[in-house]
C-alpha cells in the first residue's frame, strides 16, 4: 500500500483477512493500476459519512465473483443480484409460457427472445447472431408471438430482458 496517496486510510486487520482502504479524491484508474498485484475490489467513490455503502457494494461484488475488480463496471449484475430469489421469481414468471414445450424448443426459443431483444427485432442481425437464415428467425419469432402475445409491451420487454439477459446463479 506505500505507493497510495499518504492520507490513505488502512484498515488491513479485519477478522476474514480483507484489507480496507479508504482513499481520499481517488484518480480510480491510478487506484486500478496501483492494486495491479492484489485481489482487490473497487467500490464507489463515496463522501466520508458514506463509505460504509461502498465498502458493501465492494463486499457484495467480492461475493459474486473473484473476477470483478471495478464496481463501477459490474454495475448490472449488481442491480440484478441484489435479491436473488426476487430475480429467480421475475425469470420464472417471465418466461413461464416456455414451461410447457420439450427442453430443446425452449431452449431454442430462448436464445432466439434474447438475440432478437439484443439485437432489438432487426431480423438479419437475429439470424446472423444464431448462425440460422433469417427464415427461420421468422418462425421462431412467430411462435414467440403466440407464447408472448403481449411482446411489444414495454412491460413485458424490460421482463423478459432482465430474465434472458443475466442467467440466475
Amino acid at each position: 500500500y506505500r505507493a497510495l496517496d499518504p492520507s490513505t486510510l488502512v484498515l488491513d486487520d479485519l477478522p476474514d483477512a480483507t484489507g480496507v482502504l479508504l482513499v481520499p479524491d481517488a484518480d480510480r484508474p491510478r487506484l486500478l493500476r496501483q492494486l495491479t498485484e492484489r485481489t482487490a475490489v473497487i467500490g464507489p467513490a463515496r463522501p466520508w459519512t458514506r463509505a460504509s455503502a461502498s465498502y458493501a457494494r465492494a463486499s457484495r461484488a467480492r461475493s459474486l465473483s473473484c473476477g470483478i475488480r471495478d464496481t463501477e463496471d459490474h454495475l448490472p449484475e449488481l442491480v440484478l443480484s441484489a435479491d436473488a430469489d426476487a430475480f429467480a421469481d421475475l425469470r420464472t414468471r417471465a418466461l413461464a409460457p416456455l414451461q410447457a414445450l420439450p427442453a430443446a424448443t425452449a431452449r431454442r426459443l430462448e436464445e432466439t427472445l434474447r438475440a432478437w431483444l439484443l439485437h432489438q427485432g432487426r431480423r438479419d442481425e437475429v439470424a446472423a447472431a444464431l448462425f440460422v437464415h433469417p427464415q427461420t428467425v421468422r418462425y421462431r419469432m412467430s411462435q414467440l408471438r403466440e407464447l408472448f402475445p403481449d411482446l411489444p409491451s414495454p412491460q413485458r420487454v424490460l421482463e423478459l430482458t432482465l430474465a434472458v439477459g443475466l442467467r440466475g446463479t
